[in-house]
């Protein structure tokens, strides 16, 4: 009974915290589309109003993207059932995203594994990857990159860190936007 219940413990921190992460990856990745060039420039084809999402199957958290006029992309929250994108990451378990997530297992090595199904166009799957790697590669410590991407590009550190800094203080900014927009909703409701 107690090692029943030490799992479901360890399976609702691992769902609490891959949550948490599709938020920040996310947002950051919105960021990155408004502050970087080259990610905008691998984004380039994709069209607007281009729907991307990452979730855990069946019914796990996950992260929905959609692109703007200016080709920027624009963080929508967590899927919501039926609503639909033009190409989904589908992670089959909470543990493979969990691995993903902690850098235990790099994207590449995830897709190697058999660990997510592409439900969309491949060609778009891979430049949402280019994406999402550079992303890995800006904001992580390159310890942490080298384990998470399967090459990690070599950024001057200055501008590595002005980078960095920029994502972040949009996924901040972005977050204090949602808290504000959520706050006046209830407060109209009250």
């Amino acid at each position: 009974m107690i090692k029943k219940q030490q799992l479901a413990l360890q399976y609702s921190a691992k769902r609490a915290y891959v949550a948490t992460m599709m938020e920040v990856v996310g947002r950051a990745l919105a960021a990155l589309t408004a502050e970087d060039e080259q990610t905008r420039e691998t984004l380039a084809v994709l069209p607007e109003g281009f729907r991307f999402a990452m979730k855990v199957m069946p019914d796990g958290p996950g992260l929905m993207l959609r692109k703007n006029a200016k080709g920027v992309f624009v963080y929508e929250g967590a899927p919501r059932p039926g609503q639909r994108a033009d190409l989904t990451i589908l992670i089959k378990h909470i543990e493979h995203a969990f691995r993903m997530l902690t850098f235990q297992e790099s994207t590449a090595q995830a897709f190697a594994n058999d660990r997510m199904l592409v439900d969309g166009e491949i060609g778009y799957a891979v430049r949402m990857v280019r994406a999402l790697n550079r992303l890995e590669t800006i904001i992580l410590p390159r310890l942490i990159a080298e384990r998470a991407v399967k090459e990690v590009e070599d950024l001057p550190l200055p501008e590595k860190l002005q980078s960095a800094a920029r994502v972040y203080s949009g996924v901040v900014k972005d977050w204090i936007q949602t808290g504000i927009k959520e706050l006046s909703r209830q407060v109209r409701v009250a």
